[in-house]
């Protein structure tokens, strides 16, 4: 029976051979207020996460059985996995800069270096809000409450789809140059506010706490936070 889910006790899964890395983890999660299930291997991780809907998915990058990737790939093509569509995370000790990105590319929120700190730990912990929260890509009411009227409403929508479309264009050079992009995030959250953009405020929240580790441990989960700017893009009137 899989465990009920709240804000405040978000259910993650951890799998990793190395028994002591599985305690320290463990601990440090649950100390922030989380309930954890463990694998020792991965075929072990993808029985439990195609049973049980978990908040967070850490995998380690080499288990027996499978690794991190293998098993992100086969949840995620497969449409009866509960945990299918959850944030994960990928955790290793051996990892250049080029793996990183490739991993963040293939779908993972972040990459996990071990080892790691309690503080790396929670920010990575911050991703179980991405599963545990539900809101929609725009709010009207929100947007109604912030800024007066439909047509104030309107014309700030049409502002953001430019920022947004202009910030897609250079995340990529944003991404190097880590208090740059701290700031655009600053700007662009505040748009938000004003537009109802709710659901990419979340993911720019997600991205100022991995900003604020300084890159230890954790990198940026830049391929969801382009995924929320484009659906929100979609559905903004164009200027």
């Amino acid at each position: 029976m899989p465990y009920p889910t709240s804000a405040a006790e978000p259910y993650l899964l951890v799998a990793d051979d190395d028994a002591p890395t599985r305690c320290f983890l463990g601990d440090a999660f649950r100390q922030f207020g989380a309930r954890v299930v463990f694998a020792a291997n991965g075929n072990e991780a993808l029985a439990l996460a195609r049973n049980e809907t978990f908040d967070l998915l850490v995998l380690d990058c080499r288990m027996p059985g499978a690794g991190a990737v293998e098993i992100l790939s086969r949840l995620r093509n497969d449409p009866e996995a509960n945990s299918g569509c959850r944030p994960a995370v990928a955790s290793s000790a051996e990892l250049d800069i080029q793996a990183q990105q490739s991993l963040l590319a293939t779908g993972f929120h972040a990459v996990l270096h071990k080892p790691c700190t309690l503080a790396d730990l929670r920010g990575i912990l911050a991703l179980a809000a991405v599963g545990l929260r539900t809101v929609p890509v725009l709010d009207d009411g929100q947007a109604l409450h912030t800024s007066g009227t439909p047509s104030v409403v309107q014309a700030l929508r049409g502002l953001l789809r430019q920022e947004l479309l202009a910030i897609d264009q250079e995340l990529d050079e944003l991404a190097l140059d880590p208090k740059g992009l701290e700031a655009r995030l600053h700007k662009l959250r505040s748009s938000c506010g004003f537009c109802g953009a709710t659901s990419l405020s979340e993911h720019i929240v997600s991205l100022q706490q991995h900003l604020k580790l300084d890159h230890r441990g954790a990198m940026l989960p830049l391929v969801e936070f382009r995924r929320s700017m484009q659906e929100t893009i979609d559905v903004l009137p164009i200027a």
